[in-house]
């Protein structure tokens, strides 16, 4: 089952909400190209949606998830200070701007690193709940999927079965179910990106 059956509703905007499923390419950029990062692009190939890192922004702890044109969509930042370091896991907040003031749309905490990071869970806004989807399988080795509190899947990370890309961790599909935010999903992909070491932390 979908996440759209379990009646998800749109986390950035809806414009990013499909009826049907679609299957987005991501490249990194190298380290020496606009600092790193990623870009998206659907079946044909446009770009839809682009991450910067720290390389980019020369700032430690912020990613910013842009759509197809460099506007803003997301803006990502790892919480800091003494009750962070103390706590169990480490937290990212990921912001949209709603008329100039940012408003808090999810949070995603990963186990500190004394843990195994088999569970990264995510809550969206801030109304409480411990969590809302949730990351399993690795990242890494582009094998993990999204799923929803009713374990229905949101999204799925894969290797891109093409010939030439076969074995290249540089390249990977994700397929986003109807009715999932594209633009929430690729921001969680931002954070995962991040905490594992990849393009987004250069």
């Amino acid at each position: 089952m979908s996440a759209a059956a379990s009646g998800s509703v749109p986390i950035v905007s809806k414009i990013y909400c499909s009826s049907s499923p679609l299957v987005f390419i991501v490249r990194n950029r190298p380290p020496a190209v606009n600092g790193g990062g990623f870009v998206v692009t659907n079946c044909r190939q446009e770009m839809v949606f682009r991450a910067d890192g720290c390389g980019n922004l020369g700032t430690k702890g912020k990613l910013i998830v842009r759509d197809g044109d460099g506007a803003s969509l997301l803006v990502i930042r790892r919480m800091g200070g003494v009750i962070q370091a103390l706590s169990a896991h480490k937290q990212w907040k990921g912001y949209t701007h709603d008329e100039g003031e940012e408003k808090l749309v999810f949070s995603l905490k990963e186990p500190s690193a004394w843990a195994l990071k088999n569970k990264i869970t995510v809550s969206i806004g801030s109304h409480g709940r411990d969590w809302d989807f949730e990351v399993r399988g690795s990242f890494v080795g582009r094998d993990c999927c999204i799923r929803d509190r009713g374990r229905n899947v949101a999204a799925q990370v894969g290797i891109v079965e093409v010939k030439e890309l076969m074995g290249s961790k540089d390249v990977y599909h994700v397929v986003v179910q109807p009715g999932v935010d594209q633009a929430f999903v690729f921001g969680v992909i931002a954070v995962l990106d991040n905490i594992y070491g990849q393009s987004t932390a250069s």
